[in-house]
Order: structure tokens, then C-alpha cells, then sequence
């Protein structure tokens, strides 16, 4: 099972918020909720992309700290 996601999450850097699966461009002086279905197309496109990179990155550091064969000492076996 996945983990459930936020109800509210930031593209990035970008000004671009996912909330309650709704797209938003927030700004300091309000927010705006999008319309153009190419746009939020693009944007959904965009957060997949992040995300698969983001389980990519956190997959290879694992990797990276589990011990490496050469590093585990043998034990037994034929000489």
C-alpha cells in the first residue's frame, strides 16, 4: 500500500500548488485555481516526473548504504 499523499503540495519552487487535487498558482498577494487543461496536463506531467526521480534518488541512497559484497567477510566455504 502507498503512503497516503499530502492534501496540499508545491510543485518544486514553483508557484504551482497541488491542493485537494486541484492545481492553484499562489502568489503573495492571493491565489488563482487554474482552468487550462493543457497547463494542469503539463503540470501533472511535470510532478510525476519529479516524484519518479525523487523514489529514483531515494532508491540509489539506500543502495548506497547498504554493505557492499566485498566489504562482507566470508564465512566458511570452498578455498
Amino acid at each position: 500500500m502507498s503512503a497516503p499523499t499530502p492534501s496540499s503540495a508545491q510543485l518544486a519552487q514553483s508557484p504551482a500548488v497541488l491542493h485537494a487535487g486541484r492545481w492553484w498558482l499562489v502568489g503573495d498577494v492571493g491565489s488563482v485555481p487554474l482552468s487550462d487543461l493543457a497547463f494542469i496536463t503539463v503540470l501533472n506531467g511535470f510532478a510525476e516526473a519529479l516524484s519518479t526521480a525523487d523514489h529514483a534518488v531515494a532508491a540509489l541512497r539506500a543502495r548506497l548504504d547498504e554493505p557492499s559484497a566485498a566489504s562482507v567477510p566470508r564465512t566458511g566455504g570452498w578455498r
